[in-house]
């Protein structure tokens, strides 16, 4: 009989009543009990799912109240000295290391791999130290235990946590996996003390091209920890681990998991001679989509590995089911065609449910469901919603030119300077405002029936204005219009375009109580009319400054929908690259001569293997070009990257031909910049002054050192001085305080060169 267990469950809430408590405790609405009951109720409510679906295991430690690899730097007390904590981290200590304090900026946030999710960067040095904290994990198990739940752990490893830390420049982070390992080894005795059989332990590093003195470090660690108790499952996810099949066999471990869905190919390099005392887990439904399974080729999929493997079969979601939303049952008002087509979290728990009923007791057993499953996957495959032969021969039709802005940059860039007549050091915005409570009112009325187009055009123009006078008063020198009529940057523009579909329930977590609802690409995508060109021609009738046209970019657009997985995502990239490459050309074309094309996605998508890279940035280079290239010499194309690591891609970033590029570096103290400055960056850059996702307004002396650093590596004639990413998450107060700061030690700057 199979094992069914998953990897990991979205934490939110299916009404994100995480994020609402957090929030709540952060603006000191609700004390640390009160949030710490929602965290219980919310883990209770989530394991008991898992039982009811038919799991063998609820999984416990998935839950985090910011990011998982945080709970780790907080159970090994690694907080960093900076902080003050004193090797103790407290909830309040948690928070304020994710969210910075007066005197000290947040950890870094990155990119979890290659999805949406951004983690809190550990750091470390040659003076860290570890230990147990026992406030953490452990309660949780306990918790669970009493409930009556067969408890399986989740933790992630400290192969990963290390790898994925920040370390003093020349220092070797392996020198700490001694001492790490001493608190995962106390923590492993622990669990078994509690009674807990598995221990899952991620790996995800192991996707990627390791050094061989990390890969070397693994046999090691392993056998230090599986003499431990608990039994170990090695997971692994988010692509093909199939090269190191050899040594994994060996690791001494009580079991692997792999992910299929990313990797399928891998699986007969682990049949092959797999060790009679092993569980293999396969990961059959996808954990980063929610599109249906096709059960039926599961099933074939899995029926070798049955065979081979009888009862030592495991069978999972790709990974952890945190990238997708949590209940499809909330979803009355989708089409019901598009809605048949889909599985969210709770729906995935079912599948697994359905795959092991099958495997247990034969599919005529669940005859019923399988053909419900496959007669969806067909419906999906024939419908004519889903293919429109006029974009599908456009996109056929592109040619080199249409990738070409024709004039080189050292050319434009003397052409925008005579028509923008901007300043050294010229000030700028990444796009949005403070998202307030007036604007959404203003929405949800509207969405509602409530509020008539009239007025909320009028409602959404008075906040341009105030963004637009604000930004006047502030000295700003390329305005912005603030983004007021924006719910999100991608789902705005999917609302408007053909192919897509929308859902009012489908949250997943981007970073702490930052939740997005990715729009759904599920057909050949176009624009039906022009999306921000009236927004825009009304904030630019207020000023004579450059009024600054804001669009989210093709890839970025990709990748934080929920993508078709019946078209390469090459061609649906295509295909949204010319539909905002006609909105370009009408911002423009309606006076806008400063068009911003975020692209913060563009590494996101690259993928784990470097071998594949070649390929995956040639088209998404030219999916971007392709946006930006309809447009005239004295048009200046800016685009915004965050929370990324770009010094590995630099050609390729430069080969967008972007005539402004402006990047997150605040957190890492402008140390991004040396790679821009080392690989000659040749355009325009804006790299940020101060973090946007912290509510702390930094003191003068803070900016002014970042800009000193930026202008030691970046020629003032080619340096721009903006925050980090967008204010939408901020309040007035607060976002107008810091650009006054960020206005006035760019005043100062520009005053010195003079």
């Amino acid at each position: 009989m199979p094992v069914a267990h998953i990897l990991g469950f979205p934490r939110i809430g299916a009404r994100r009543e995480l994020k609402t408590a957090v929030e709540a405790h952060w603006k000191g609405a609700q004390s640390q009990a009160e949030l710490q009951d929602v965290a219980r109720e919310l883990r209770q409510r989530h394991w008991a799912l898992q039982k009811q679906a038919g799991l063998d295991y609820v999984t416990v430690g998935d839950f985090a109240y910011y990011d998982h690899l945080h709970n780790v730097t907080a159970l090994v007390s690694a907080a960093p000295k900076r902080f003050g904590l004193q090797g103790s981290v407290d909830l309040a200590g948690y928070f304020a290391m994710a969210r910075g304090t007066p005197q000290q900026p947040a950890l870094a946030m990155k990119k979890w791999f290659d999805t949406n999710y951004h983690y809190l960067v550990p750091e470390v040095g040659a003076d860290s130290r570890f230990k147990l904290n026992r406030d953490w994990l452990l309660p949780e198990i306990r918790e669970a235990q009493a409930l009556g739940h067969a408890v399986k752990v989740v933790l992630p490893g400290p192969l990963t946590w290390l790898w994925l830390s920040a370390a003093e420049p020349g220092f070797d982070k392996l020198k700490l996996l001694g001492l790490l390992l001493n608190v995962y080894w106390v923590l492993l005795g622990e669990l078994k003390a509690l009674g807990v059989e598995w221990v899952q332990i991620d790996e995800p590093i192991l996707s990627l091209d390791l050094p061989a003195e990390w890969l070397d470090a693994y046999p090691g660690v392993y056998s230090e920890l599986a003499s431990a108790g608990p039994k170990i499952l090695l997971a692994t996810y988010f692509g093909d681990v199939g090269q190191h099949a050899g040594w994994l066999k060996q690791l001494p471990v009580a079991g692997l998991h792999l992910d299929l869905v990313r990797a399928p190919h891998q699986l007969g390099s682990f049949l092959e001679s797999w060790p009679e005392d092993k569980v293999l887990s396969l990961g059959l439904i996808d954990g980063r989509n929610l599109w249906r399974a096709d059960l039926a080729k599961a099933l074939a999929d899995v029926h070798q590995a049955q065979v081979a493997l009888g009862e030592r079969l495991w069978i999972s979601a790709s990974c952890s089911l945190l990238h997708v939303p949590h209940d499809l049952a909330l979803e009355s008002k989708l089409d019901p065609r598009v809605k048949s087509w889909m599985a969210f979290a709770n729906q995935k728990l079912d599948e697994l449910a359905l795959l092991k009923r099958a495997l247990n007791d034969g599919e005529a057993a669940v005859w019923q469901e399988l053909q419900a499953s496959a007669q969806a996957i067909e419906d999906r495959r024939g419908a004519p919603s889903t293919r429109r032969a006029e974009v599908r021969a456009r996109v056929a039709a592109l040619q080199a030119a249409d990738a070409d802005r024709g004039t080189p940059f050292a050319q434009r860039i003397v052409e925008q300077q005579a028509l923008l007549k901007l300043p050294r050091l010229p000030t700028t915005t990444i796009g949005s405002f403070p998202q307030t409570a007036e604007i959404r009112a203003a929405r949800a009325a509207h969405k509602a029936g409530k509020l008539s187009d009239a007025d909320y055009v009028k409602a959404m123009q008075a906040e341009i204005r105030l963004a637009v006078n604000k930004q006047e008063e502030l000295g700003i020198d390329v305005l912005v219009h603030g983004e007021a009529e924006r719910n999100d940057m991608v789902e705005y523009f999917g609302e408007q375009m053909d192919g897509y579909a929308f859902t009012r329930n489908g949250w997943v977590q981007s970073y702490g109580s930052r939740c997005v609802k990715p729009p759904v690409i599920y057909g050949d995508v176009s624009r039906p009319r022009a999306m921000t060109v009236e927004w825009s021609r009304y904030a630019q009738s207020l000023t004579a400054k450059p009024m600054k046209g804001m669009l989210s970019g093709p890839i970025t657009m990709l990748f934080w929908s929920f993508v078709r997985d019946d078209l390469p995502r090459k061609d649906v990239a295509l295909q949204l690259a010319l539909a905002l490459r006609d909105e370009v050309c009408d911002l423009e074309a309606a006076g806008i001569k400063v068009i911003q094309i975020d692209e913060p996605a563009i590494r996101e998508g690259l993928p784990l293997k470097k071998a594949e890279w070649p390929v995956y940035l040639d088209w998404a280079v030219r999916a971007f070009r392709i946006t930006a290239s309809g447009v005239r010499p004295d048009t200046q194309i800016h685009t915004h990257m965050c929370y990324s690591e770009f010094n590995d891609i630099l050609p390729s970033i430069a080969a967008m031909d972007a005539d402004v590029i402006t990047i997150e570096t605040s957190r890492a103290r402008m140390k991004l910049l040396d790679a821009f400055a080392e690989f000659k960056y040749p355009n325009d850059i804006g790299p940020g002054l101060y973090d946007i996702h912290s509510p702390r307004v930094p003191a003068p002396g803070e900016m002014k050192t970042l800009l000193d650093r930026a202008l030691a590596v970046v020629p003032a004639e080619r340096l721009w001085v903006n925050p980090d990413c967008g204010l939408k998450t901020r309040a007035w107060p607060e976002t107008e305080a810091a650009l006054r700061v960020m206005v006035a030690t760019a005043r100062e700057a520009r005053a010195g060169l003079n």
